[in-house]
């Protein structure tokens, strides 16, 4: 399985880190490190910047933020380090953490090193070497949701994460929150979301009795399979926007992403996930099997479903809103407004109750 193994590639232009420097840190602070550094990019991802290090025998990842960026709270390095650091012994599936620094005559800018977690990462495709039918399509979607289960089922007090986030007054301030982002990052080419919003404000479930450690981001493209039994998850990846909250508007994030076999063709062409696939859970299963995981109330799907698509909504349109205002040239963001028009659309589905 070494081939279809998630690979780092040579760093882009204008992204390159300094050797000398970085390897007489790693030197200095990871014990038994030694031998020349070896520095490679994974490609993959929009946000902070990940590499690939390699020194002696050991294989490690490096997360900073992207260059230019000048507001730590958007790319809170250390931040993310705590969280690694509490969970990686009871939730395994973290990586573990190795260093964390402030120094900026490192490499200017606040960093952290874990260790590499060596596996297969889904992503648009299903690598046919697998010889994944829909038996095991079936498994993986099902164990994807038994983590985020075990991942809501974290003691956070005794983990050290108790004032890691706010769980009181979550929903809310992720429902202001996003709707605000959305009206700042609105174009005229794409629709204006009040019915959605005003209909998300209106129909706020009751807090949570129950908050948790919530990823924000948890989907299959974030999960690292074995690649001796790739049915088995053996990581779970991209932390920066965990915190504390309702477990259910996790499990909403996930939904949005969630694509099955019946949705429009252009929103399964345009997933990140595999969903889709014979076999795979539907939005409906999986809402079902973590319910009986959790023992939660699933009563107001509708809600958080619906709130799960307006907060990618407004992901994609914050980055078509550079696009449009000529702040970038990549043509892969052309076609998000595109995407932004047809999941709120989805999202309006679900108020009129006519979306499962």
């Amino acid at each position: 399985m070494s081939e279809l193994m998630d690979k780092a590639a040579q760093v882009r232009p204008g992204e390159e880190l300094d050797a000398a420097r970085l390897g007489e840190f790693l030197r200095n602070n990871i014990p038994g490190l030694d031998g020349e550094l070896e520095i490679s990019q994974f490609p993959s991802g929009y946000s902070n910047l990940t590499y690939f290090l390699r020194m002696g025998g050991k294989e490690m990842v490096l997360r900073r933020p992207p260059h230019g960026t000048k507001a730590k709270t958007a790319h809170d390095m250390g931040r993310e380090y705590r969280v690694l650091s509490a969970l990686h012994p009871v939730f395994p599936y973290c990586p573990r953490p190795l260093v964390y620094s402030e120094d900026p005559t490192v490499m200017g800018c606040h960093f952290y090193v874990m260790e590499r977690i060596e596996g297969i990462i889904l992503r648009r495709s299903l690598p046919p070497e697998l010889g994944f039918g829909p038996a095991e399509m079936r498994r993986l979607t099902q164990r994807l949701m038994e983590v985020m289960a075990e991942l809501h089922a974290v003691d956070y007090q005794a983990a050290g994460l108790g004032d890691f986030g706010k769980p009181q007054g979550y929903v809310r301030r992720q429902v202001e929150g996003w709707s605000k982002r959305y009206r700042a990052a609105r174009t005229p080419d794409v629709p204006d979301g009040e019915a959605v919003m005003a209909w998300l404000a209106q129909q706020m479930p009751p807090e949570s009795p129950t908050p948790a450690v919530i990823h924000n981001d948890f989907k299959l493209d974030n999960v690292v399979l074995d690649p001796g039994d790739p049915l088995k998850i053996i990581g779970v990846l991209d932390w920066e926007m965990a915190t504390l909250g309702d477990p259910l508007m996790d499990l909403a994030c996930t939904l949005a992403y969630w694509v099955q076999g019946d949705d429009p063709p252009e929103l399964v062409q345009g997933a990140s996930s595999l969903t889709h696939l014979p076999g795979s859970l539907t939005r409906s299963e999986a809402v079902e099997h973590y319910g009986r995981l959790t023992g939660r109330v699933m009563d107001r799907m509708d809600f958080y479903y619906c709130f799960g698509l307006f907060r990618l909504a407004v992901i994609a349109q914050q980055i078509y809103y550079r696009y449009f205002h000529g702040q970038t040239a990549d043509e892969r963001f052309a076609r998000l407004g595109g995407m932004v028009g047809m999941l709120l659309s989805k999202a309006q589905a679900v108020t009129q109750g006519q979306a499962a």
